[in-house]
């Protein structure tokens, strides 16, 4: 069972009156036999080219000395070999067996010496050995068959039959059938298990870039059905019609018809895809991300749609198996059902689904390149490769320079002492209370989650990380997101500690925002072991109060918190005020301040006055035209100055006569205007302060 070390030299055995030189290429233990030979055992150390040995004629069966040459490859030694050669009554050819890939073509030459042909004695050996490609006789002299020989030597090259079919089984091989269901399942658009007509035309487009006509195709059907029973059903093509098609394919000596559908499909002549095909180049400049495109959702829903026979919207398991048929091992485990959205039944929905996608994306996304090539994309949407499914996002620090972004996922790490809740947290955000969280097994828990959030009416993906928590080393992965999520149990004392600490340490310098987390808020609050109260910490960071949050519910989690995780992260640069209900900050007692009865009644009777003028000027336009603008003038200034006197003793009393003044808005606008301006700028200096 050992492999024989490796020479560049080719061996040659030569005898005392007989001459016999076994000829290969490199590298497949040559010289290694010589030396086995003579020492009856097997050598470590072989050197590039054995010494001329010499056989005793005692002992071997025949009484005959033999010498032993080993054939060298080399330049310098040409003559040598052609002496050698020269004197050889027996040439032997030594190859690898474990890695011999030469087609071989035996061609009988000068048959026009002969009036007889020597192909009932030679395909007999042809069938014999699967290596033997084809046989053909033929004559220099006549030219008979000249073309032909190297047309199937270039044939035997591009299309060869080994790896396809089995001369002695009379049938296609194993793997050859594994990739050619693969083919077929990836082309049932509609899973029906059948190729109709415009599935047949868009394979026949695919593969050979033209449609068959219609007649053809009528043909192709025909002749599937007079040999098989079984392989067209509803006028369309099942797998066994269509594996019937390329065995007699394959059998005319069309190799190269199945040979073009296995590698438009991305086989090599391995029958494995290739490495190029998998994984195309995809070029992912430092701080950006990837995400899938809105053409990859489109693909990726289509597929969905295929496989979700009951149409409930969700993945059953033998629904999710039959999806990764194409797949050569099943990608997802038992921890996606504990990443993304699933249904009552533990299923996963379509858009846990998705969020699956997107995750893998953003995470590993040469796998994800990879799973679309097992999916076929390039192929179903007419694509030059997998990479055109993929959006790579621009450089973070473009995004807070322009203070906008443009992405649709963003990342935040959980960071938290054991038992603080993350994982809890985590299953939270996919709608499971702490009753439904209790019945996952340990080794099912996935340390992310995904789900999609709406800020200001986008939609957008939240990815939560749970962090291991060790303190002395974060590394740059922990360290590396959107949004810091620090989460501490009110209910422990010493849960709060981690939290500071990890945060002096390592984001109190950053431009990473972070949140505190109290979990656990149904519990007693205890008094944390540190100098500062959660409370005091936050306010001397100048962070966002700490976020009471609980799991312990009836129903499904509340989600505010993982909406106001994402404006965070989507806006890193602005602070989210909206979170702060102390009513003891500069902010909330300018925002009682601006809710107070004193500025309702103001604005209300700027209202009213802005109305009631209104009111006049409709009167006006629908006035007599017969009517003399001094009279219209005159009646409004009675309605004015009836007006003027009710609204004697308010907060504001306008003159009415002041309003027909063009003069009076124009410094009414201009006042208005200047005190807005004002008035924002002090508040924007205020919460700047704050």
């Amino acid at each position: 069972s050992q492999s024989y070390p490796d020479c560049n030299h080719t061996l040659m055995l030569l005898s005392d009156s007989h001459t016999c030189p076994l000829v290969s290429t490199a590298k497949v233990g040559k010289t290694s036999l010589i030396m086995s030979l003579v020492s009856e055992e097997f050598p470590d150390d072989v050197p590039l080219r054995a010494e001329e040995i010499t056989i005793p004629a005692d002992v071997t069966p025949e009484r005959v000395p033999t010498h032993i040459v080993d054939y060298s490859g080399n330049a310098t030694d040409h003559t040598n070999n052609i002496l050698s050669f020269l004197q050889a009554n027996v040439i032997c050819i030594v190859y690898s067996v474990n890695n011999k890939k030469v087609p071989l073509i035996l061609v009988g030459n000068k048959s026009d010496l002969v009036e007889h042909s020597s192909m009932e004695t030679i395909l007999p050996i042809m069938n014999q050995y699967s290596d033997i490609e084809t046989c053909v006789e033929c004559s220099a002299k006549n030219l008979k068959n000249i073309s032909e020989l190297f047309y199937y030597a270039q044939k035997a090259v591009l299309h060869p039959t080994g790896p396809l079919y089995c001369p002695e089984e009379k049938e296609m091989k194993p793997s050859c059938i594994k990739s050619l269901t693969r083919i077929f399942k990836v082309s049932d658009l509609d899973n029906d298990g059948i190729l109709n007509d415009k599935e047949l035309n868009f394979f026949q487009r695919t593969c050979f870039n033209m449609p068959l006509a219609p007649q053809a195709l009528e043909d192709v059907k025909n002749v599937v059905r007079k040999n098989m029973t079984d392989g067209v059903e509803d006028n369309g093509l099942t797998l066994k019609g269509f594996l019937f098609l390329h065995t007699l394919f394959i059998q005319r000596g069309r190799h190269e018809t199945t040979w073009t559908v296995l590698r438009r499909f991305g086989y090599d002549d391995d029958l494995e895809l290739h490495q190029e095909y998998l994984f195309p180049l995809l070029k992912i400049p430092a701080d950006c991300t990837t995400e899938l495109n809105h053409n990859a959702y489109l693909f990726l829903q289509s597929v969905f749609d295929k496989h979700d026979k009951d149409r409930d919207c969700a993945l059953s398991p033998e629904e999710v198996k039959d999806l990764f048929k194409v797949f050569p091992y099943m990608p997802w485990g038992p921890d996606v059902n504990n990443t993304v959205c699933t249904n009552d039944q533990g299923w996963i929905t379509y858009q846990g689904y998705l969020s699956q996608w997107t995750l893998t994306t953003y995470l590993d996304v040469q796998r994800c390149l990879e799973y679309l090539g097992y999916l076929g994309y390039s192929i179903i949407c007419e694509q030059e490769s997998q990479a055109a499914a993929i959006t790579v996002t621009r450089n973070k620090r473009i995004d807070l320079q322009k203070k906008q972004t443009q992405r649709s996922v963003f990342r935040c790490n959980i960071l938290g002492a054991r038992g603080s809740g993350k994982t809890s947290f985590l299953q939270a955000f996919l709608g499971r209370n702490l009753l439904k969280q209790r019945k996952i097994r340990e080794d099912h828990k996935s340390f992310y989650s995904i789900n999609t959030t709406y800020v200001y009416g986008q939609e957008k993906y939240l990815l939560l990380h749970e962090v291991m928590p060790d303190f002395d080393f974060l590394s740059e992965e922990d360290l590396a997101c959107d949004v810091v999520c620090l989460v501490y149990d009110v209910n422990n004392p010493r849960s709060f500690e981690y939290c500071a600490k990890v945060y002096k340490q390592y984001f109190m310098d950053s431009k990473t925002p972070c949140m505190m987390i109290a979990s656990k808020s149904d519990l007693h609050e205890a008094r944390q072991h540190y100098s500062l109260t959660p409370l005091d910490f936050c306010r001397k960071n100048k962070l966002h109060p700490p976020q009471p949050w609980t799991c312990n519910t009836v129903d499904a989690p509340n989600k505010d918190l993982y909406t106001k995780l994402t404006t965070m992260a989507m806006y890193p640069h602005a602070k989210l005020r909206c979170m702060c209900t102390c009513n003891r900050c500069t902010f909330c007692i300018c925002q009682n301040i601006l809710r107070s009865q004193l500025l309702t009644n103001i604005k209300a009777k700027f209202y009213s006055v802005v109305l009631n003028r209104l009111h006049d000027v409709g009167a006006y336009l629908l006035a007599d035209e017969e009517c003399s603008l001094i009279q219209q003038v005159h009646a409004i200034s009675n309605v004015e100055e009836s007006i003027y006197m009710e609204s004697s003793g308010q907060l504001f009393v306008t003159g009415w006569a002041d309003l027909k003044s063009s003069t009076f808005w124009l410094r009414a606008s201009v006042g208005a205007t200047v005190f807005a301006v004002l008035g924002f700028a002090i508040y924007r200096a205020i919460l700047k302060q704050r």
